[in-house]
């Protein structure tokens, strides 16, 4: 199989840790937000176990930030969610799925609240931006958008919260998960999220200081060699396992949150005022006619590319296959699959062409760990 690289441009920025990852040997990038993300260093496989067991340190500056600030920046921000922001206090992260007018689902950002007037939209890979400021001019919202300078560094694994306290010191474990504060390093203040793209814990820097967060990247890796540092990105492997969804693969702008499983997240019976609320209040009356599930797939080797049919043993075609990888805790592919009713339920059997060959499949739950 051939290599190809990624034509860096305009269109596809750089990160500021960029020259550094590729020092460090990343192997595979991704496109994610109109920016780099690197996708692998070396084995997947052998990075996700280090990933359970140690901490590694991750570049998603992708993972931009849409900053909504101003007399009506609630206003927007909860428009643009179907979850109740009313109690939402400052210095603390929350879940949103964002929704347009159909009920469907544009994004799934985490929303930090700085201020009474100021939120920051972390989001996942769609423009984000523009929905905000199309929503804004439509609505006479006095607000100002933007996307800061923003490029966070993500700490995580299970020896983050000991790498981050020698950094940091012993306060930094006290931070509850989904809430931020400010820490100091070497006289500058950056913003620390306890949160990231893993279950196996850690943090996320919000670096608007490049320098100081180029320091601050290099001093864990200088300090980091009893924890076994490495550097890392969000795993495809570990990700699966653990059930985190993924915008753009796993669902996009045709699904909508109760076929998502965030239920919890759609808080129709509230004063909120949001788009979609009346179409979500009659999925919700009808029922889902389809459902994100797990897949165990009898194969210890899948080459995916794009959406694949699942089909009944009687030939019905029961969905279609969204995410997968090998994974060597169970020995077997398992992936993330949209399933359509009657078979959205765990133990159904069903059957995966790939390639020419056909696989055994049987439904589960999420997460599978």
């Amino acid at each position: 199989m051939k290599n190809y690289s990624i034509a860096k441009s305009r269109r596809i920025r750089s990160t500021p840790y960029t020259s550094r990852i590729e020092k460090q040997g990343v192997t595979a990038y991704t496109v994610y937000n109109h920016m780099l993300l690197p996708a692998a260093f070396g084995s997947i496989e052998e990075s996700c176990e280090h990933l359970k067991k140690n901490v590694q340190i991750w570049d998603v500056a992708a993972e931009r930030q849409v900053q909504i600030s101003g007399p009506d920046s609630g206003k927007l921000v909860q428009l643009m969610t179907c979850r109740d922001l009313s109690k939402s206090k400052i210095g603390r992260c929350y879940y949103c799925p964002l929704i347009d007018d159909n009920g469907n689902l544009v994004n799934d950002p985490v929303i930090l609240k700085l201020a009474e007037d100021k939120w920051w939209i972390s989001i996942a890979d769609s423009d984000v931006i523009f929905f905000a400021k199309g929503l804004a001019a439509g609505n006479q919202f006095n607000v100002k958008i933007f996307e800061p300078e923003v490029d966070i560094i993500a700490i995580q694994g299970p020896k983050s919260f000991d790498l981050m306290e020698k950094v940091f010191g012993k306060t930094i474990k006290e931070l509850k998960f989904f809430g931020f504060d400010y820490f100091d390093y070497k006289g500058v203040e950056h913003l620390i999220a306890r949160s990231g793209w893993s279950k196996q814990g850690g943090f996320e820097v919000y670096v608007e200081n490049t320098e100081s967060g180029l320091d601050l990247y290099d001093y864990f890796f200088q300090i980091g060699q009893e924890f076994n540092v490495k550097p890392g990105c969000p795993n495809l492997i570990e990700r699966i396992e653990s059930g985190l969804l993924s915008y753009g693969n796993d669902f996009d702008n045709n699904d909508n949150p109760f076929e998502c499983g965030f239920d919890k997240y759609v808080n129709l019976d509230t004063d909120a005022v949001f788009l979609g609320k009346e179409k979500l209040k009659k999925i919700e009356s009808e029922g889902v006619k389809r459902k994100l599930m797990g897949v165990h797939i009898e194969t210890n080797y899948i080459s995916l590319t794009g959406s694949l049919d699942i089909m009944s043993d009687d030939g019905k075609i029961m969905g279609n296959l969204r995410s997968a990888c090998y994974s060597p805790y169970f020995k077997k592919v398992i992936g993330i699959a949209m399933i359509n009713e009657p078979f959205c339920k765990a133990s159904e059997t069903g059957k995966l062409e790939i390639e020419g060959k056909i696989f055994a499949l049987k439904v589960c739950d999420l997460p599978f760990i």
